[in-house]
């Protein structure tokens, strides 16, 4: 048996915009072994088609597969290395929010809406990241990448949605700051009942 190929057990192919594949091809060469030997993973660029490959033989790695598909996802959108590397945690996740979509693909609108998001010299980005706990990335395709685990992660994604609908900043930082209180009002009664 040992001449037989292992035949995958699941199998993903996550397209890869042309412009961003050179990225993806250095982010996923140096996350190649965490992904294969934490995620039971192999991944292969197809430059031709311009995707990633994603494969496992363990029927328990199939889950994983929509776990790699998000650290691809986030070498797309643009996140640092050290952030996507919080993707191969179990409590950890990707969120995207599709920002051009919500403008109607009107290049100025966007431009501004992303601007609103990022803030003067960052300061917007950089708040709902301190407020919230998570890692964002703003693309220049519309795509608004949150890393954290689900309940951060949502908060931060709401902000976001919030800005986008054109809310003042500082009425988007009270709600977060809020809905965190409550969140960790929440966790630590969790904590005390365990």
């Amino acid at each position: 048996m040992s001449g037989e190929q292992v035949r995958p057990q699941a199998r993903a192919y996550e397209p890869v915009p042309p412009e961003a594949l050179e990225r993806v091809k250095e982010g996923l060469k140096a996350l190649e072994k965490p992904i294969r030997e934490r995620l039971g993973l192999s991944v292969k660029v197809d430059e031709q088609n311009s995707a990633v490959i994603i494969e496992t033989a363990s029927p328990q790695g199939s889950a994983n597969v929509l776990k790699a598909r998000d650290i691809v996802k986030a070498i797309v959108i643009g996140f640092q290395q050290q952030d996507i590397t919080e993707l191969l945690d179990d409590d950890t996740m990707l969120v995207v929010v599709d920002v051009q979509s919500a403008v109607n693909d009107r290049e100025n609108h966007l431009r501004r809406v992303l601007g609103r998001i990022i803030g003067e010299n960052g300061r917007a980005k950089r708040a709902i990241e301190e407020i919230t706990g998570v890692k964002m990335a703003v693309s220049d395709s519309g795509q608004v990448g949150i890393i954290g685990d689900y309940e951060r992660a949502m908060i931060a994604r709401h902000g976001v949605e919030l800005l986008v609908e054109g809310k003042m900043h500082g009425t988007v930082y009270k709600r977060l700051e809020a809905m965190m209180r409550d969140l960790k009002r929440r966790e630590a009664t969790e904590l005390w009942y365990k």
